[in-house]
């Protein structure tokens, strides 16, 4: 039988979350920034990035998913791999209306 985890388990002090508030900080001063630089067609691929490494960020800290089982993980990835096929997709198509 496994043993249940308590949130003792998972404890950690409050300079992790400190550190991760100060990353996303940055990182959206950083998505402000890039924000009035005209990369051209990668202007988007640049701030998706930005916001994928936010996303990490707040899901495996903030939302203790680093934590979790392994058929939940499962399921959280299942989930980002379609939305990532979903803006492929979306992104495709609206590449061709666009020329």
């Amino acid at each position: 039988m496994e043993k249940i985890k308590s949130n003792s388990d998972h404890e950690h002090g409050y300079g992790l979350y400190v550190l991760v508030w100060l990353a996303l900080v940055t990182l959206t001063g950083l998505t402000a920034a890039v924000a009035g630089i005209n990369f051209g067609k990668l202007s988007i691929v640049v701030a998706l990035l930005i916001a994928i490494v936010k996303s990490y960020l707040v899901l495996t800290e903030f939302m203790h998913l680093k934590t979790e089982e392994r058929t939940f993980r499962i399921f959280i990835f299942v989930a980002l791999f379609f939305i990532l096929i979903s803006l492929t997709l979306l992104f495709t198509d609206y590449s061709f209306y666009t020329r």
